[in-house]
């Protein structure tokens, strides 16, 4: 058996069947240069609001443990979701599919602007306009943010460790790999116990 069919296996394994599992290499390719595309300032609104919400690819709980799982490897989160769900699909040619598709117009346009912006950013407009970008960059995160957090199960542990987490990692600033080293085998914990 080789790795690409192990690593579907074990997905398939660890989540619920998707809403539709039936789509192209090509409609996958463009899904995420589409993503790419229009995901200024963070693609994890834009990326929930494709494969859930718009193409029904994945579950809300799918995505949900495909950019938990995508948060704790190394690297972008959604970039890692890209290359697991492309895995999951074609193989090694969905992820590189997937992940081609997510980098490829980002990369065109960020060469473009920063050629721009070298040439611009003493301007005090662009200034302004640089501020107000991320400004709505952070309302993006908070609404996909609290989009995912509504259409969590509803048990008390999932909560729990949620409240947990953000308080040890967002309030308290404690280092990311302890609060993972911690929270991890708690989630498990839980999830096992309301799977029995």
């Amino acid at each position: 058996m080789t790795s690409g069919k192990c690593y579907r296996n074990a997905m398939d394994t660890v989540t619920t069947p998707s809403i539709q599992t039936s789509f192209t290499r090509k409609e996958l390719f463009f899904c995420f240069l589409y993503m790419g595309l229009v995901s200024f300032g963070g693609v994890l609104p834009w990326a929930r609001r494709e494969l859930v919400d718009q193409r029904k690819w994945l579950t809300s709980e799918e995505f949900t443990e495909m950019l938990s799982l995508g948060q704790i490897l190394p690297g972008p989160n959604v970039v890692n979701l890209s290359i697991m769900f492309g895995a999951r699909h074609y193989g090694a040619t969905g992820s590189i599919l997937a992940f081609s598709g997510l980098m490829l117009a980002p990369l065109v346009i960020l060469l473009a602007l920063a050629n721009l912006y070298g040439s611009f950013s003493h301007y005090e407009a662009v200034q302004h306009a640089v501020r107000a970008t991320a400004s709505v960059s952070a309302g993006l995160m908070l609404a996909a943010g609290l989009n995912m957090l509504a259409k969590m199960r509803k048990a008390w542990g999932d909560r729990l460790v949620t409240l947990t987490a953000f308080t040890g990692s967002g309030l308290l600033a404690l280092p990311l790999l302890l609060v993972l080293a911690v929270m991890i085998p708690v989630s498990i914990l839980f999830s096992w116990r309301s799977h029995r």
